[in-house]
């Protein structure tokens, strides 16, 4: 229990800034303070002590602001941020290092019995005041945008906004997981492009679809390339001139619209 409980605490240090020490933690924060008394009222839950747990739960929404049913089932170092107004129903099932912010819901849209709220994969990040209604899945390391409404699946490592939701990021490839990285920043800075500010967990899909562009045209480099090679073979008077170079004062006038 107590590792457990030490593991809830350093995911706070890792996804709060204002966590000063460990002390602030354990007497400011709702979010913590909710996920410690739901794990006792779900250990009453389990072993169908169910009127102690329902209670237990009544008070820390009470002291808290934030409503678990004892029926959930969460993960380790689970945080919620804020806290406040976040709902999570009976049937919700919540894996590991997932975050939520204030005003989230986890609800279901069925009165019947059963299965009927979300399962949230690892890693999974909610914005403040989304809604993901329903018994599907949310994919490992998905994140839902603030306000979000989602009512259907989410893939692992999308990214969902908007009422009602719609995925505007699939499956991003980290960076460094491509092998012809360097070939594509040559490329980019050629075309005096760069992607100020981007980081794979702050998807820009402007910036990807470029990127995505800058890929396509390097494997057709690769691939006229190769067809040239195999013409010379064939014909030893074939001339394969090399292709003219992207100077500054070519691309000067969309580095200075940019500025």
């Amino acid at each position: 229990m107590f590792e457990g409980l030490k593991g809830d605490i350093k995911s706070v240090f890792s996804r709060d800034p204002a966590a000063r020490n460990t002390f602030e933690v354990l007497t400011n924060y709702p979010g913590l303070h909710a996920l410690i008394l739901h794990r006792l009222a779900h250990k009453l839950w389990q072993k169908n002590f169910r009127w102690l747990g329902r209670t237990l739960s009544t008070f820390s929404r009470w002291l808290t602001g934030i409503e678990i049913h004892p029926g959930a089932q969460i993960g380790r170092r689970f945080f919620i941020d804020h806290g406040m107004g976040v709902v999570i129903g009976e049937t919700a099932i919540i894996g590991d290092d997932v975050t939520l912010y204030q005003g989230v819901t986890l609800g279901g849209t069925s009165w019947n019995k059963g299965k009927r709220h979300p399962t949230l994969k690892d890693g999974v990040v909610v914005g403040a005041g989304a809604k993901i209604l329903g018994p599907f899945e949310v994919g490992e390391n998905a994140k839902i945008g603030s306000n979000a409404v989602v009512t259907k699946e989410v893939p692992a490592e999308a990214t969902v906004i908007g009422i009602p939701g719609r995925i505007i990021l699939k499956s991003v490839r980290p960076l460094d997981a491509n092998p012809d990285e360097s070939k594509r920043k040559k490329m980019e800075e050629n075309f005096g492009f760069d992607a100020y500010g981007l980081s794979d967990d702050m998807p820009d899909p402007v910036a990807r679809s470029i990127r995505s562009m800058l890929d396509h045209m390097h494997l057709v480099d690769e691939r006229l390339n190769g067809m040239c090679q195999v013409l010379k073979k064939i014909d030893n008077t074939y001339r394969n001139e090399d292709v003219p170079s992207i100077n500054d004062d070519d691309i000067g006038c969309f580095k200075e619209d940019a500025k």
